[in-house]
Protein backbone atom coordinates (compact mmCIF):
# COMPACT_ATOMS: atom_id res chain seq x y z
CA UNK A 1 0.00 0.00 0.00
CA UNK A 2 1.22 3.77 -0.20
CA UNK A 3 -0.57 6.56 1.46
CA UNK A 4 -0.20 9.61 -0.40
CA UNK A 5 -2.17 10.64 -3.37
CA UNK A 6 0.25 11.67 -6.73
CA UNK A 7 -1.43 13.50 -9.28
CA UNK A 8 -0.24 16.48 -11.82
CA UNK A 9 -2.22 19.76 -11.32
CA UNK A 10 -1.84 21.70 -14.66
CA UNK A 11 1.40 20.74 -15.68
CA UNK A 12 3.21 20.21 -12.18
CA UNK A 13 3.33 16.74 -10.09
CA UNK A 14 1.06 16.93 -6.81
CA UNK A 15 2.22 14.31 -4.19
CA UNK A 16 -0.49 14.39 -1.34
CA UNK A 17 0.33 12.78 2.34
CA UNK A 18 -1.70 12.98 5.68
CA UNK A 19 -4.93 14.60 4.04
CA UNK A 20 -8.36 14.58 4.74
CA UNK A 21 -9.86 11.63 2.31
CA UNK A 22 -13.37 13.37 2.12
CA UNK A 23 -11.88 17.01 1.14
CA UNK A 24 -13.31 18.25 -2.24
CA UNK A 25 -11.22 18.82 -4.27
CA UNK A 26 -13.24 22.66 -4.43
CA UNK A 27 -11.71 22.75 -0.87
CA UNK A 28 -8.63 21.81 -2.26
CA UNK A 29 -7.93 24.67 -4.76
CA UNK A 30 -9.82 27.16 -2.70
CA UNK A 31 -7.85 26.54 0.20
CA UNK A 32 -4.21 24.91 -0.13
CA UNK A 33 -3.47 25.72 -3.94
CA UNK A 34 -5.10 29.18 -3.62
CA UNK A 35 -6.53 28.55 -7.17
CA UNK A 36 -9.73 30.71 -6.87
CA UNK A 37 -10.91 30.61 -10.45
CA UNK A 38 -12.71 27.76 -9.51
CA UNK A 39 -16.45 28.99 -7.70
CA UNK A 40 -18.76 27.20 -5.46
CA UNK A 41 -22.19 28.01 -6.40
CA UNK A 42 -24.13 24.79 -5.11
CA UNK A 43 -21.75 22.40 -3.64
CA UNK A 44 -23.90 20.21 -4.93
CA UNK A 45 -23.27 19.48 -8.29
CA UNK A 46 -25.43 21.61 -9.76
CA UNK A 47 -24.84 24.82 -11.21
CA UNK A 48 -21.31 24.30 -12.61
CA UNK A 49 -19.52 27.03 -11.35
CA UNK A 50 -17.16 24.44 -9.96
CA UNK A 51 -16.10 22.59 -13.36
CA UNK A 52 -13.10 21.67 -13.89
CA UNK A 53 -11.17 18.95 -16.33
CA UNK A 54 -9.77 15.49 -14.99
CA UNK A 55 -7.48 14.01 -17.88
CA UNK A 56 -7.14 10.26 -17.09
CA UNK A 57 -5.20 7.83 -18.20
CA UNK A 58 -6.48 6.61 -21.49
CA UNK A 59 -6.34 10.88 -22.53
CA UNK A 60 -10.24 11.51 -21.44
CA UNK A 61 -10.50 14.96 -20.96
CA UNK A 62 -13.54 15.26 -18.74
CA UNK A 63 -15.53 17.86 -17.18
CA UNK A 64 -16.43 17.49 -13.28
CA UNK A 65 -18.13 18.96 -10.66
CA UNK A 66 -14.92 19.62 -8.48
CA UNK A 67 -17.72 20.27 -5.05
CA UNK A 68 -18.44 17.14 -4.91
CA UNK A 69 -15.56 15.30 -6.19
CA UNK A 70 -13.24 13.66 -2.92
CA UNK A 71 -9.12 14.37 -3.55
CA UNK A 72 -8.24 10.84 -3.67
CA UNK A 73 -10.07 10.68 -7.42
CA UNK A 74 -7.10 12.78 -8.60
CA UNK A 75 -4.71 9.64 -8.21
CA UNK A 76 -2.95 8.78 -10.79
CA UNK A 77 -4.78 11.67 -13.40
CA UNK A 78 -4.33 15.16 -14.56
CA UNK A 79 -6.17 18.20 -12.99
CA UNK A 80 -6.75 21.59 -15.33
CA UNK A 81 -8.59 24.61 -13.90
CA UNK A 82 -9.20 27.96 -15.59
CA UNK A 83 -6.07 28.91 -14.55
CA UNK A 84 -4.26 26.61 -16.73
CA UNK A 85 -5.74 27.76 -20.06
CA UNK A 86 -3.99 30.47 -21.17
CA UNK A 87 -0.45 30.31 -22.51
CA UNK A 88 2.55 31.58 -20.60
CA UNK A 89 2.85 34.67 -21.72
CA UNK A 90 -0.69 35.64 -20.49
CA UNK A 91 -2.39 34.78 -24.17
CA UNK A 92 -5.74 33.81 -23.52
CA UNK A 93 -6.84 30.07 -24.79
CA UNK A 94 -9.29 30.10 -27.72
CA UNK A 95 -12.15 28.97 -25.55
CA UNK A 96 -11.60 32.25 -23.83
CA UNK A 97 -10.91 34.19 -26.34
CA UNK A 98 -13.95 33.00 -27.88
CA UNK A 99 -15.91 34.22 -24.85
CA UNK A 100 -14.42 37.63 -24.76
CA UNK A 101 -15.25 38.28 -28.61
CA UNK A 102 -19.17 37.18 -28.09
CA UNK A 103 -19.69 38.85 -25.06
CA UNK A 104 -20.31 35.47 -22.99
CA UNK A 105 -18.97 36.86 -19.52
CA UNK A 106 -21.65 39.36 -17.35
CA UNK A 107 -21.08 38.41 -13.53
CA UNK A 108 -18.34 36.74 -13.93
CA UNK A 109 -19.15 34.32 -11.37
CA UNK A 110 -20.05 31.39 -13.57
CA UNK A 111 -17.89 31.91 -16.64
CA UNK A 112 -14.92 30.15 -15.21
CA UNK A 113 -16.98 26.90 -14.62
CA UNK A 114 -18.74 27.82 -18.90
CA UNK A 115 -14.91 28.17 -20.10
CA UNK A 116 -13.82 24.49 -18.26
CA UNK A 117 -17.17 22.93 -20.29
CA UNK A 118 -16.52 24.45 -23.51
CA UNK A 119 -12.61 23.41 -23.06
CA UNK A 120 -14.06 19.52 -22.78
CA UNK A 121 -16.11 20.13 -25.76
CA UNK A 122 -13.77 21.32 -27.88
CA UNK A 123 -11.22 18.34 -26.72
CA UNK A 124 -13.92 15.83 -27.70
CA UNK A 125 -14.80 17.32 -30.69
CA UNK A 126 -11.38 17.66 -31.23
CA UNK A 127 -10.89 13.83 -31.05
CA UNK A 128 -12.89 13.50 -34.27
CA UNK A 129 -11.02 15.96 -37.29
CA UNK A 130 -13.64 18.24 -38.66
CA UNK A 131 -16.35 17.59 -36.28
CA UNK A 132 -18.37 20.51 -34.91
CA UNK A 133 -20.68 20.13 -32.49
CA UNK A 134 -24.43 21.37 -33.28
CA UNK A 135 -26.87 23.74 -31.12
CA UNK A 136 -28.21 20.64 -29.72
CA UNK A 137 -24.81 19.15 -28.44
CA UNK A 138 -23.47 22.38 -27.38
CA UNK A 139 -26.61 22.53 -25.21
CA UNK A 140 -26.35 18.99 -23.74
CA UNK A 141 -22.91 19.93 -22.85
CA UNK A 142 -23.82 22.89 -20.88
CA UNK A 143 -26.71 22.48 -19.19
CA UNK A 144 -24.85 21.14 -16.38
CA UNK A 145 -23.35 25.24 -16.41
CA UNK A 146 -25.77 28.03 -14.69
CA UNK A 147 -25.72 31.78 -15.69
CA UNK A 148 -27.71 33.65 -12.86
CA UNK A 149 -27.68 36.81 -15.40
CA UNK A 150 -29.31 34.83 -18.29
CA UNK A 151 -26.71 35.07 -20.43
CA UNK A 152 -26.57 31.86 -22.64
CA UNK A 153 -27.01 33.52 -25.71
CA UNK A 154 -23.79 34.91 -26.13
CA UNK A 155 -22.38 31.35 -24.48
CA UNK A 156 -23.71 29.26 -27.23
CA UNK A 157 -22.61 31.63 -29.90
CA UNK A 158 -19.24 31.40 -28.39
CA UNK A 159 -18.77 27.65 -28.06
CA UNK A 160 -20.72 26.97 -31.61
CA UNK A 161 -17.93 29.30 -33.42
CA UNK A 162 -14.48 27.84 -31.19
CA UNK A 163 -15.86 23.93 -30.51
CA UNK A 164 -15.09 22.90 -34.18
CA UNK A 165 -12.60 19.86 -33.68
CA UNK A 166 -9.35 21.82 -34.07
CA UNK A 167 -8.25 20.91 -30.81
CA UNK A 168 -6.12 17.34 -30.58
CA UNK A 169 -4.21 17.76 -26.75
CA UNK A 170 -0.87 15.99 -27.02
CA UNK A 171 -0.67 12.45 -25.03
CA UNK A 172 -0.14 13.13 -21.56
CA UNK A 173 2.59 10.94 -19.52
CA UNK A 174 0.15 10.63 -16.41
CA UNK A 175 1.69 9.63 -12.33
CA UNK A 176 0.72 6.16 -11.82
CA UNK A 177 1.48 5.17 -8.26
CA UNK A 178 2.24 1.54 -7.18
CA UNK A 179 -0.04 -0.62 -4.56
CA UNK A 180 -3.37 0.28 -3.11
CA UNK A 181 -3.73 4.05 -2.36
CA UNK A 182 -4.15 4.19 1.50
CA UNK A 183 -5.18 7.02 3.09
CA UNK A 184 -5.28 7.66 7.11
CA UNK A 185 -6.28 11.21 8.39
CA UNK A 186 -7.55 12.64 12.21
CA UNK A 187 -8.99 9.22 12.20
CA UNK A 188 -10.51 8.90 8.49
CA UNK A 189 -9.30 6.31 6.88
CA UNK A 190 -9.71 5.72 3.01
CA UNK A 191 -8.80 3.07 0.73
CA UNK A 192 -8.45 2.55 -3.45
CA UNK A 193 -8.10 -0.52 -4.37
CA UNK A 194 -7.17 -1.57 -7.79
CA UNK A 195 -9.04 -4.63 -8.60
CA UNK A 196 -12.38 -6.35 -7.88
CA UNK A 197 -10.45 -9.14 -5.83
CA UNK A 198 -8.46 -6.25 -4.00
CA UNK A 199 -12.42 -4.25 -3.03
CA UNK A 200 -13.45 -7.70 -1.92
CA UNK A 201 -11.30 -8.24 0.44
CA UNK A 202 -11.33 -4.68 1.63
CA UNK A 203 -14.61 -4.85 2.13
CA UNK A 204 -14.42 -7.82 4.30
CA UNK A 205 -12.06 -6.16 6.32
CA UNK A 206 -14.12 -2.93 7.06
CA UNK A 207 -17.94 -4.03 6.21
CA UNK A 208 -19.54 -0.59 7.54
CA UNK A 209 -16.93 1.28 4.78
CA UNK A 210 -19.18 4.03 2.46
CA UNK A 211 -18.37 2.76 -1.38
CA UNK A 212 -17.84 5.77 -3.35
CA UNK A 213 -18.24 5.58 -6.82
CA UNK A 214 -18.88 8.98 -8.72
CA UNK A 215 -19.83 10.43 -5.60
CA UNK A 216 -22.34 12.33 -6.98
CA UNK A 217 -24.41 11.37 -3.91
CA UNK A 218 -22.34 10.60 -1.03
CA UNK A 219 -20.71 14.15 -2.04
CA UNK A 220 -24.04 15.77 -0.53
CA UNK A 221 -23.33 14.03 2.15
CA UNK A 222 -20.44 15.89 3.04
CA UNK A 223 -21.72 19.26 1.89
CA UNK A 224 -25.07 19.40 2.48
CA UNK A 225 -25.59 17.13 5.52
CA UNK A 226 -21.75 17.44 6.73
CA UNK A 227 -21.84 14.09 8.21
CA UNK A 228 -18.64 12.51 9.10
CA UNK A 229 -17.40 9.21 7.31
CA UNK A 230 -14.95 7.16 9.27
CA UNK A 231 -13.86 5.25 6.59
CA UNK A 232 -14.85 5.20 2.56
CA UNK A 233 -13.72 3.00 0.21
CA UNK A 234 -13.03 4.89 -3.75
CA UNK A 235 -13.80 2.66 -7.07
CA UNK A 236 -12.01 4.80 -9.18
CA UNK A 237 -8.80 2.68 -9.65
CA UNK A 238 -11.17 -0.71 -9.86
CA UNK A 239 -10.14 -0.97 -13.84
CA UNK A 240 -12.19 -4.25 -13.85
CA UNK A 241 -15.28 -2.85 -12.50
CA UNK A 242 -15.27 0.05 -15.01
CA UNK A 243 -15.70 -1.83 -18.26
CA UNK A 244 -19.12 -2.34 -20.27
CA UNK A 245 -18.97 -5.12 -22.82
CA UNK A 246 -21.33 -7.32 -24.84
CA UNK A 247 -21.83 -11.31 -25.76
CA UNK A 248 -24.79 -12.04 -27.84
CA UNK A 249 -27.19 -11.80 -25.26
CA UNK A 250 -26.32 -9.42 -22.76
CA UNK A 251 -25.06 -5.82 -22.30
CA UNK A 252 -22.52 -6.52 -19.13
CA UNK A 253 -22.15 -2.80 -17.05
CA UNK A 254 -19.70 -2.96 -14.40
CA UNK A 255 -20.82 -1.30 -11.30
CA UNK A 256 -17.95 1.53 -11.70
CA UNK A 257 -18.79 2.31 -14.70
CA UNK A 258 -20.10 5.68 -15.69
CA UNK A 259 -23.09 6.63 -17.42
CA UNK A 260 -20.70 8.36 -20.08
CA UNK A 261 -19.22 5.21 -20.59
CA UNK A 262 -22.36 3.25 -20.94
CA UNK A 263 -24.57 5.45 -22.96
CA UNK A 264 -23.19 4.47 -26.46
CA UNK A 265 -23.76 1.09 -25.80
CA UNK A 266 -27.35 1.30 -24.50
CA UNK A 267 -28.39 4.33 -27.04
CA UNK A 268 -27.62 2.02 -29.63
CA UNK A 269 -29.58 -0.94 -28.00
CA UNK A 270 -32.30 1.25 -26.57
CA UNK A 271 -32.85 4.98 -28.02
CA UNK A 272 -34.81 5.37 -25.01
CA UNK A 273 -33.49 4.34 -22.69
CA UNK A 274 -30.20 6.81 -23.97
CA UNK A 275 -32.26 9.74 -24.30
CA UNK A 276 -32.92 9.32 -20.82
CA UNK A 277 -29.48 9.18 -19.67
CA UNK A 278 -28.79 11.81 -21.63
CA UNK A 279 -31.26 13.39 -18.68
CA UNK A 280 -29.71 12.63 -16.07
CA UNK A 281 -28.09 15.30 -14.18
CA UNK A 282 -25.39 17.16 -16.48
CA UNK A 283 -22.55 16.23 -18.79
CA UNK A 284 -20.18 16.57 -15.91
CA UNK A 285 -22.72 14.44 -12.96
CA UNK A 286 -22.37 11.61 -16.12
CA UNK A 287 -19.01 11.56 -16.39
CA UNK A 288 -18.85 10.75 -12.87
CA UNK A 289 -22.11 8.75 -11.61
CA UNK A 290 -22.48 5.31 -11.85
CA UNK A 291 -25.75 2.93 -13.13
CA UNK A 292 -24.21 0.54 -10.27
CA UNK A 293 -24.55 3.66 -7.39
CA UNK A 294 -27.48 4.49 -8.59
CA UNK A 295 -28.98 0.81 -8.04
CA UNK A 296 -27.14 0.39 -4.68
CA UNK A 297 -29.11 3.99 -3.42
CA UNK A 298 -32.20 2.60 -3.42
CA UNK A 299 -33.73 5.98 -4.05
CA UNK A 300 -37.31 5.32 -5.18
CA UNK A 301 -37.05 8.33 -7.76
CA UNK A 302 -33.72 7.03 -9.28
CA UNK A 303 -34.18 7.09 -13.08
CA UNK A 304 -32.42 4.06 -14.69
CA UNK A 305 -33.87 1.58 -12.04
CA UNK A 306 -37.54 1.62 -13.46
CA UNK A 307 -35.67 1.13 -17.04
CA UNK A 308 -33.66 -1.58 -15.54
CA UNK A 309 -36.82 -3.35 -13.75
CA UNK A 310 -38.45 -3.16 -17.27
CA UNK A 311 -35.55 -4.44 -19.42
CA UNK A 312 -35.30 -7.83 -16.41
CA UNK A 313 -31.87 -6.75 -15.59
CA UNK A 314 -29.76 -8.70 -13.42
CA UNK A 315 -27.55 -7.73 -10.84
CA UNK A 316 -24.11 -9.80 -9.82
CA UNK A 317 -23.36 -9.53 -6.23
CA UNK A 318 -19.93 -10.31 -4.50
CA UNK A 319 -18.88 -10.72 -1.12
CA UNK A 320 -15.12 -12.07 -0.99
CA UNK A 321 -14.60 -14.87 -3.10
CA UNK A 322 -18.56 -15.87 -3.14
CA UNK A 323 -21.07 -13.98 -6.35
CA UNK A 324 -24.62 -14.56 -6.54
CA UNK A 325 -26.94 -13.26 -9.25
CA UNK A 326 -30.28 -11.98 -8.58
CA UNK A 327 -32.94 -10.58 -10.43
CA UNK A 328 -33.06 -6.63 -9.97
CA UNK A 329 -36.73 -6.35 -8.95
CA UNK A 330 -35.83 -8.80 -5.52
CA UNK A 331 -32.48 -6.56 -5.24
CA UNK A 332 -35.03 -3.56 -3.25
CA UNK A 333 -36.42 -4.68 -0.03
CA UNK A 334 -38.08 -0.93 0.91
CA UNK A 335 -36.83 2.60 0.82
CA UNK A 336 -33.73 3.00 0.54
CA UNK A 337 -33.32 -0.87 1.72
CA UNK A 338 -31.71 -3.68 -0.51
CA UNK A 339 -30.72 -7.29 0.19
CA UNK A 340 -27.22 -6.13 0.63
CA UNK A 341 -25.36 -8.29 3.19
CA UNK A 342 -22.33 -6.62 5.16
CA UNK A 343 -19.31 -6.63 3.06
CA UNK A 344 -21.08 -7.38 -0.18
CA UNK A 345 -21.16 -5.44 -3.17
CA UNK A 346 -22.68 -4.84 -6.87
CA UNK A 347 -20.14 -6.02 -8.96
CA UNK A 348 -22.18 -6.28 -12.28
CA UNK A 349 -25.23 -5.42 -14.20
CA UNK A 350 -26.44 -7.29 -16.91
CA UNK A 351 -29.34 -5.93 -19.13
CA UNK A 352 -30.32 -8.39 -22.52
CA UNK A 353 -30.35 -7.28 -25.80
CA UNK A 354 -33.03 -6.56 -27.28
CA UNK A 355 -35.35 -9.38 -28.48
CA UNK A 356 -36.47 -10.03 -32.03
CA UNK A 357 -40.16 -7.62 -32.32
CA UNK A 358 -39.28 -6.17 -28.97
CA UNK A 359 -40.48 -2.77 -28.48
CA UNK A 360 -39.10 -0.80 -25.76
CA UNK A 361 -39.95 2.98 -24.93
CA UNK A 362 -39.45 5.15 -21.55
CA UNK A 363 -40.39 8.49 -20.08
CA UNK A 364 -38.70 10.64 -17.31
CA UNK A 365 -41.32 13.64 -16.08
CA UNK A 366 -39.49 16.13 -14.26
CA UNK A 367 -40.35 20.02 -13.29
CA UNK A 368 -37.24 20.65 -15.56
CA UNK A 369 -36.30 19.10 -18.65
CA UNK A 370 -32.55 19.12 -17.74
CA UNK A 371 -30.87 18.44 -14.55
CA UNK A 372 -34.25 17.40 -12.57
CA UNK A 373 -34.81 14.56 -10.76
CA UNK A 374 -38.25 12.37 -11.87
CA UNK A 375 -41.53 12.86 -10.48
CA UNK A 376 -42.53 9.92 -12.35
CA UNK A 377 -40.07 7.80 -14.48
CA UNK A 378 -41.86 5.08 -16.55
CA UNK A 379 -40.35 2.21 -18.66
CA UNK A 380 -42.53 -0.62 -20.95
CA UNK A 381 -41.27 -3.25 -23.02
CA UNK A 382 -43.44 -5.55 -24.78
CA UNK A 383 -43.67 -8.06 -27.67
CA UNK A 384 -46.29 -7.83 -30.14
CA UNK A 385 -47.65 -10.96 -32.24
CA UNK A 386 -50.53 -10.06 -34.69
CA UNK A 387 -51.50 -7.00 -32.95
CA UNK A 388 -51.58 -9.07 -29.33
CA UNK A 389 -49.51 -8.44 -26.54
CA UNK A 390 -47.62 -11.49 -25.85
CA UNK A 391 -45.62 -10.48 -23.30
CA UNK A 392 -44.93 -7.05 -21.16
CA UNK A 393 -42.82 -5.41 -18.55
CA UNK A 394 -43.06 -2.11 -16.77
CA UNK A 395 -40.68 -0.33 -14.27
CA UNK A 396 -42.19 2.94 -12.48
CA UNK A 397 -40.14 5.32 -10.27
CA UNK A 398 -41.41 7.78 -7.95
CA UNK A 399 -44.91 5.31 -8.07
CA UNK A 400 -44.11 3.46 -4.49
CA UNK A 401 -41.10 3.03 -1.83
CA UNK A 402 -38.70 1.37 -4.36
CA UNK A 403 -38.61 1.13 -7.78
CA UNK A 404 -41.81 -1.50 -8.68
CA UNK A 405 -43.11 -3.21 -11.45
CA UNK A 406 -47.32 -3.10 -11.64
CA UNK A 407 -47.63 -6.61 -12.33
CA UNK A 408 -51.58 -6.28 -12.59
CA UNK A 409 -51.19 -3.80 -14.92
CA UNK A 410 -49.28 -6.65 -16.96
CA UNK A 411 -51.41 -9.31 -16.39
CA UNK A 412 -54.12 -7.04 -17.82
CA UNK A 413 -52.55 -6.42 -21.17
CA UNK A 414 -50.67 -9.85 -21.65
CA UNK A 415 -52.76 -12.03 -24.17
CA UNK A 416 -55.25 -8.98 -25.23
CA UNK A 417 -55.20 -6.86 -28.56
CA UNK A 418 -52.81 -3.62 -28.10
CA UNK A 419 -55.62 -1.45 -28.53
CA UNK A 420 -57.09 1.89 -27.06
CA UNK A 421 -59.92 0.14 -25.15
CA UNK A 422 -57.30 -2.96 -23.72
CA UNK A 423 -55.21 0.15 -22.95
CA UNK A 424 -58.06 2.00 -21.05
CA UNK A 425 -59.13 -1.02 -19.34
CA UNK A 426 -55.44 -1.38 -18.03
CA UNK A 427 -55.27 2.57 -16.91
CA UNK A 428 -57.77 1.37 -14.21
CA UNK A 429 -55.75 -1.52 -12.70
CA UNK A 430 -53.28 1.03 -12.60
CA UNK A 431 -54.69 3.06 -9.91
CA UNK A 432 -54.78 0.17 -8.02
CA UNK A 433 -51.57 -0.79 -8.66
CA UNK A 434 -49.60 2.06 -6.81
CA UNK A 435 -50.19 4.47 -3.80
CA UNK A 436 -48.11 7.05 -4.32
CA UNK A 437 -47.15 9.74 -2.01
CA UNK A 438 -47.80 13.60 -2.19
CA UNK A 439 -44.04 15.49 -1.92
CA UNK A 440 -42.05 18.50 -3.05
CA UNK A 441 -42.02 16.92 -6.87
CA UNK A 442 -45.46 15.93 -7.05
CA UNK A 443 -49.01 15.00 -5.40
CA UNK A 444 -50.43 11.33 -5.61
CA UNK A 445 -52.64 12.76 -7.50
CA UNK A 446 -50.77 14.25 -10.02
CA UNK A 447 -48.43 11.22 -10.00
CA UNK A 448 -50.97 8.38 -10.75
CA UNK A 449 -52.51 10.39 -13.90
CA UNK A 450 -48.79 10.63 -14.94
CA UNK A 451 -48.77 6.61 -14.44
CA UNK A 452 -52.02 6.35 -16.92
CA UNK A 453 -50.94 9.08 -19.10
CA UNK A 454 -47.63 7.07 -19.83
CA UNK A 455 -48.75 3.88 -20.77
CA UNK A 456 -51.66 5.45 -22.85
CA UNK A 457 -48.53 7.24 -24.23
CA UNK A 458 -46.36 4.28 -25.32
CA UNK A 459 -49.57 2.91 -27.13
CA UNK A 460 -49.78 6.05 -28.78
CA UNK A 461 -46.36 5.71 -29.98
CA UNK A 462 -46.46 1.97 -30.87
CA UNK A 463 -49.72 1.41 -32.28
CA UNK A 464 -50.18 1.66 -36.10
CA UNK A 465 -51.62 5.02 -35.39
CA UNK A 466 -48.32 6.54 -34.06
CA UNK A 467 -48.61 10.17 -33.10
CA UNK A 468 -45.58 12.62 -32.48
CA UNK A 469 -46.15 12.88 -28.85
CA UNK A 470 -42.33 14.44 -27.93
CA UNK A 471 -40.78 17.99 -28.24
CA UNK A 472 -38.29 17.85 -31.11
CA UNK A 473 -35.08 19.75 -30.49
CA UNK A 474 -34.55 22.42 -33.39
Amino acid sequence: MRDEIHFRLGSEDRRLRDIDPTMTVLEYLRGPERLCGTKEGCAEGDCGACTVVLVDLTGRYQAVNACVLFVPALDGKQLLTVEHLAGADGTLHPVQQAMVDHHGSQCGFCTPGFVMSLFALRTEAGGYPGAKPDRVAVNEALAGNLCRCTGYRPIVDAALSVCSGTEVPAAVALPVGDGMLALNHAGKRSFSPRSGDELARVLLDHPDAVIVAGGTDVGLWLTKQHKTLPVTVSLDAVADLARVTETAATIQIGAAATYQDALPVLERHYPDFGAMIRRIGSRQIRNRGTIGGNIANASPIGDSPPVLLALDATLVLRQGDVRRSVRLEDFFTGYRRTILQQGEFIERIDVPVPAAGEVFRCYKVSKRFDQDISAVCGAFRLRLEDGIVRDIRIGFGGMAATPARPVAVEEALTGRPWTEATVRSAQNVMDAAFSPLSDMRASAAYRRTVARNLLLKCFLETSQEAVVTRLVPA
